[in-house]
């Protein structure tokens, strides 16, 4: 008997609670004090006095549809889409277009030379005036290639839809597989809740990779041993919030990493060990529900941003003090 009073308690003081959540969650009027709503359009506004961008240009492209951006040694600017690339000079004057057949995610260019193109689920390389030179094996019917790295022979592609990073040779030859999870050395596994997953290699070497569902970077050397990871789960400007962000990133002068997001649209500078350094443009600088703002940095310094939702790519410069 004693028994069955001690399981009715347990249970009325259950319901109670459940009558509590449910109370705080869907019955609070306006204006009432709830500690779980999430202020986005606050967060939307940006605090304007962290930017040190401003937007000093804007090349409109011609795709039609726009995912990936990259720029060579000369300055030149690479939009890979739907079944197409477009070439601009600095100026932002169209110097190239050529057609490809289905949608290119993600783009590298190396050296003034070859495109390799992230084509869902393999990987496709192209010479600068459009001539496909390989087309290599699928990585799977579940891949969504992302994001493309290439570092003398080595080429690295960041797999979404499997939750790994390849490295291959430059024949499309599978070395090795790099971010898995094992908990003996210290990987946690990437979490990839969304298609966005990016990665790129310092000139020092070494492959920083975001683990966007943990709101991190993680440094790995090319045998897939982890260095180092800094997280910044945070919903100050400060810091990535929501499933999975950063979305994109690239570097900037080799020693900070420029930054985007979804769903809180907004650019950013980070230093590599993770401290955070001003804004390049605020949520309210976008179309509310952008998302793939891929990102490259020019030799003139320029961060450029791919803006999938206006057809630009959008042009951000260092304010003069």
């Amino acid at each position: 008997m004693k028994q069955k009073i001690i399981i009715i308690s347990a249970l009325l003081l259950l319901l109670a609670l459940v009558a509590f959540m449910v109370k705080d969650f869907f019955f609070n009027k306006p204006g009432d004090n709830n500690p779980y709503k999430f202020e986005l359009e606050n967060i939307r506004k940006g605090d304007t006095s962290m930017t040190a961008y401003s937007e000093t240009g804007q090349i409109k492209t011609s795709l039609a549809e726009i995912h990936g951006i990259a720029t060579d040694n000369s300055g030149n600017i690479y939009v890979a889409g739907k079944d197409g690339v477009e070439v601009f000079d600095a100026s932002g004057i169209a110097v190239n277009k050529f057609k490809i057949e289905g949608i290119a995610q993600s783009i590298a260019v190396v050296d003034n030379d070859n495109l390799f193109l992230g084509m869902l689920d393999h990987i496709e390389i192209f010479d600068k005036n459009g001539k496909q030179i390989s087309k290599w094996n699928s990585c799977g019917e579940d891949a969504v290639i992302t994001s493309i790295a290439v570092k003398g022979n080595d080429v690295f592609a960041a797999d979404a839809g499997q939750k790994v990073v390849y490295r291959f040779d430059l024949k499309g030859n599978l070395i090795n597989k790099i971010g898995l999870k094992d908990p003996a050395t210290g990987v946690p596994g990437f979490i990839i809740p969304s298609p966005y997953f990016d990665l790129g290699i310092r000139k020092d070497g070494n492959l920083w990779v975001v683990n966007p569902g943990r709101h991190s970077f993680e440094k790995y050397a090319f045998d897939g041993t982890l260095l180092t990871s800094w997280t910044k789960a945070s919903m100050a400007m400060e810091g990535f919030c929501g499933c999975c962000n950063p979305s994109n990133f690239a570097f900037l002068n080799d020693s900070l990493f420029v930054t985007s997001e979804k769903a809180i649209e907004r650019v950013k500078v980070y230093k590599t060990d993770g401290s955070f350094v001003c804004v390049v443009a605020t949520p309210d600088q976008f179309e509310e529900g952008t998302k793939g703002l891929d990102l490259a940095v020019d030799n003139q310094n320029r961060i450029l941003v791919l803006d999938p939702a206006k057809m630009l790519v959008r042009i951000f410069e260092l304010k003069k003090q």
